[in-house]
């Protein structure tokens, strides 16, 4: 059996704050397959979003470990973690983040520029990913000329440009409406068949959930699947 693509064994963080600790995650393990989509709710303030961190490893556990398809990423220097980060990890969140002065085209390509891959390989890259999301017409268009629902579409295909093992999504259909995310739902698991990503998306929409392999809930620190 192989490696899963992404997982943490008893992952713990707490925040200190007027002299008082705060623990958010407590012992948290979980273990991402290749291709599997988990959804993880709760209540707002459980720690969600500081789990995807942590997996991330855009912030430190207190305690615990994470690896990336195998690979445990404390052993690694911080350059190294960036490299590997870049080239298994896709991150959605749920205001887009693109760079403003950019064309739809020249952002998705970013992570690959990033990686210093020449803009001739890059570039076919990043517009087949974006007709996959339905954006052929919108290349050269900045993020100001285009629709939340767009602006979504293009942060996916920048997410999946790279090809990873595992995409992070952080409530991304939280600024959308009931249409639209449908729609970005609909994307996510076409695209996740398509190019066997794992999906691990933190979310307070029940619908989307309901589509997930597995779904998982945050409550007092702990992660637990819901019955």
């Amino acid at each position: 059996m192989s490696d899963p693509v992404l997982q943490c064994d008893a992952l713990s963080r707490s925040y200190h704050s007027g002299g008082f600790r705060l623990t958010v995650l407590s012992n948290v393990t979980l273990s991402v397959a290749a291709g599997e989509q988990i959804a993880i709710v709760g209540a707002s303030g459980t720690g969600k979003s500081t789990l995807l961190h942590l997996l991330g490893a855009l912030d430190s556990p207190d305690a615990g470990s994470i690896r990336w398809g195998g690979q445990l990423i404390s052993e690694l220097s911080v350059p190294a973690q960036a490299a590997l980060r870049n080239r298994m990890l896709g991150f959605v969140y749920q205001f887009h983040h693109l760079l403003p002065e950019f064309s739809a085209l020249e952002n998705v390509a970013m992570p690959l520029r990033v990686r210093r891959m020449a803009a001739s390989e890059a570039t076919p890259l990043a517009e087949s990913m974006l007709k996959r999301v339905g954006l052929a017409e919108r290349l050269s268009h900045r993020p100001g000329q285009l629709s939340g629902g767009e602006r979504q579409r293009v942060a996916l295909a920048r997410a999946l440009v790279s090809s990873p093992a595992c995409v992070l999504a952080d409530e991304p259909t939280g600024n959308l409406d009931r249409s639209t995310a449908r729609r970005m739902f609909d994307l996510i698991a076409d695209l996740r068949r398509e190019l066997g990503t794992a999906f691990v998306i933190v979310t307070h929409d029940e619908e989307l959930a309901s589509r997930a392999d597995r779904v998982l809930a945050l409550s007092e620190g702990r992660l637990v699947a819901r019955s």
